[in-house]
């Protein structure tokens, strides 16, 4: 059960959860009105009203509004990595290992929560815990990437990082306009469309001991 689908079990006032329980609650909720209203006019009066619970329940848990947007922060970034590190291990195929990849991408925008827009539509970059984690993420799945690319063409980790890098980005940006473009291309055809793009440029890099030249 994601936390919001909790918050909507757990939303009358007065019900008594499980710390643990009661903390994805209130993480869910916050969701709700982060993505909703932006860091800056979101209040905590909001989410304890979304949640169901006193503003004082929700401090016991979060001391501030910023260390509850971290918490999600850092939720949904892990939440990101570990998709396209399961999408690269998925297969020994290059091909559908960048298909995998991109679908993460698109999978991770398209989500019901909306929480991609925290983590890369944020209104908050210019606060530094916040860029640490969305540089991190950024960061971290280059580096899965990169690791692939490495072993597979023998290119430096810099020229691998570079090439891991466009990837990513490539893979985020793109999904992100399909998703604001209300998806009007069927994601299964989107991500193909990407993954064609992008299979012709790093296929370009033969495998490492090939005989092939670029």
């Amino acid at each position: 059960m994601t936390a919001i689908e909790q918050t909507e079990a757990a939303r009358p006032r007065g019900t008594r959860l499980p710390r643990r329980a009661r903390r994805n609650q209130l993480l869910g909720a916050a969701q709700e009105v982060f993505v909703a209203q932006g860091y800056h006019a979101a209040a905590m009066d909001d989410i304890a009203e979304r949640a169901g619970v006193s503003k004082p329940v929700l401090y016991q848990h979060f001391p501030g509004k910023l260390d509850l947007y971290l918490a999600l922060l850092d939720q949904h970034c892990e939440s990101l990595i570990q998709s396209v590190r399961n999408a690269l291990a998925s297969t020994t195929d290059n091909k559908q290992r960048v298909r995998a990849t991109m679908d993460a991408y698109f999978a991770y925008v398209e989500d019901d929560g909306g929480a991609f827009r925290l983590v890369f539509e944020s209104d908050l970059t210019n606060e530094p815990a916040v860029r640490e984690r969305v540089d991190k993420v950024t960061n971290e799945c280059a580096e899965a990437i990169c690791d692939v690319i490495a072993e597979d063409t023998g290119l430096s980790r810099a020229e691998s990082m570079l090439l891991a890098s466009g990837l990513g980005g490539l893979a985020q940006v793109v999904a992100r306009s399909w998703l604001h473009s209300d998806r009007s291309v069927p994601r299964d055809q989107a991500v193909q469309l990407l993954t064609s793009l992008a299979w012709r440029g790093i296929a370009g890099f033969p495998l490492h001991g090939s005989e092939q030249h670029h």
